[in-house]
């Protein structure tokens, strides 16, 4: 069963869908990605400006190569962007540019198969528990 996956780009609407076009460019994740919605305000704010790029994947199927394109998206980034990546189970893995933007191709990998085991947790211990994805 497919899992529904959220990226909140924090910055501006444009630098979501650059990022949707960005991850729209991976062959492999190209049809998993959803149209782009906003962000649910916080309870109490005005509103968000933020944006949400929602992705559905399969099991044990495109983690790395998620993660592996928002580490490389945000390494070209020039200000001060995050990218956080929710399941619906409550997981949040947050990459920021500024923790990636001088590693080197070796470390940007480790850190891309980090993000994806611990998507990949997430969703093992749901299986484990019997929790169904919406």
């Amino acid at each position: 069963m497919p899992v529904k996956v959220a990226l909140e780009v924090g910055g501006s609407v444009e630098d979501a869908h650059e990022l949707r076009q960005w991850l729209r460019g991976e062959p492999e994740v190209r049809q998993s990605v959803l149209p782009l919605v906003p962000a649910s305000p916080a309870p109490g704010s005005m509103g968000s400006s933020a944006t949400v790029i929602e992705l559905l994947l399969q099991p044990g199927g495109l983690t790395v190569t998620l993660a592996a394109g928002v580490v490389a998206w945000l390494q070209t980034r020039r200000g001060g962007q995050t990218v956080t990546i929710s399941r619906p189970d409550g997981t949040e893995i947050v990459v920021a540019s500024q923790s990636v933007r001088g590693l080197t191709p070796e470390s940007s990998g480790k850190l891309a198969l980090e993000v994806a085991r611990a998507l990949d947790e997430s969703s093992r211990r749901d299986r484990e528990a019997g929790i169904s994805e919406p």
